[in-house]
């Protein structure tokens, strides 16, 4: 009942619901957008500026898909950038400050908080294919950055020919807000089914050579906060509705 509020809600303030058509056949996650099951899906574009300045259509533009089978979501980035830049030889050290693609999921589309919880999840995925995101806080209080890898599998190639554009394919597992550090074992992604709904935010840090990030660029229009678009680690209330067909 409660998903089927959501999705009438979403009608009927016409909220920007994105769609995922489901998988037929098997994405291979290689970076080479070959399999004729892209070919079902929508582009959307990555055109919000969340954070940083608006970039050049040069030095940056984006877009992609969303398809989905009972065990993960697959993901499609389609990404045009000028210059790759990854300084940080620590993937836990201010990733968001190198060039990385972050993928925002909210499993039951509950909102909230998630900052520093599993309420909702903000992947960073680096140009390493590594995935990075905030879990509890230490004991002493310092933030804890995480990796889950086992979350996410990543492949992204690019083309020779100018502007050199890169193909980012990505499966994610989706997990429940009871995902836990502390009892690993008990984790388990959920079964994805028909109709339905989730929060859903794709997001892509740009940075071409300064000591922090210059562009940060989403999928979602975000209402700001005190002039601070940049909510969506923060909060999945700004994330959209994901519908999958």
């Amino acid at each position: 009942m409660k998903k089927i509020l959501i999705l009438l809600f979403a009608i009927s303030t016409n909220i920007y619901a994105l769609e995922a058509q489901r998988v037929k056949d098997t994405i291979i996650i290689d970076g080479v957008m070959n399999e004729k099951d892209w070919l079902l899906a929508k582009w959307y574009p990555l055109n919000q500026l969340m954070a940083g300045v608006i970039p050049s259509h040069e030095d940056f533009n984006g877009r992609f898909k969303v398809m989905w089978n009972a065990e993960q979501l697959y993901i499609l980035a389609e990404i045009n950038d000028d210059k790759l830049f990854d300084s940080h030889p620590n993937p836990l050290d201010r990733y968001w400050d190198d060039d990385c693609l972050e993928i925002f999921i909210d499993e039951d589309r509950s909102g909230g908080n998630h900052q520093f919880n599993f309420n909702a999840f903000a992947y960073h995925v680096a140009l390493d294919n590594q995935v990075v995101d905030i879990g509890p806080n230490n004991k002493d209080g310092s933030t804890n950055f995480i990796l889950l890898n086992d979350h996410v599998n990543s492949q992204w190639k690019r083309n020779v020919k100018v502007p050199y554009t890169i193909t980012w394919e990505v499966a994610v597992k989706v997990y429940p807000n009871t995902f836990s550090l502390s009892q690993q074992a008990n984790n388990k992604a959920v079964t994805l089914t028909t109709n339905k709904i989730m929060g859903f935010m794709l997001a892509y840090c740009d940075n071409d050579s300064s000591d922090e990030r210059e562009s940060f660029i989403g999928s979602t229009v975000i209402t700001p906060i005190n002039g601070d678009k940049n909510l969506g680690y923060i909060t999945s209330d700004v994330f959209d509705t994901l519908i999958l067909k």
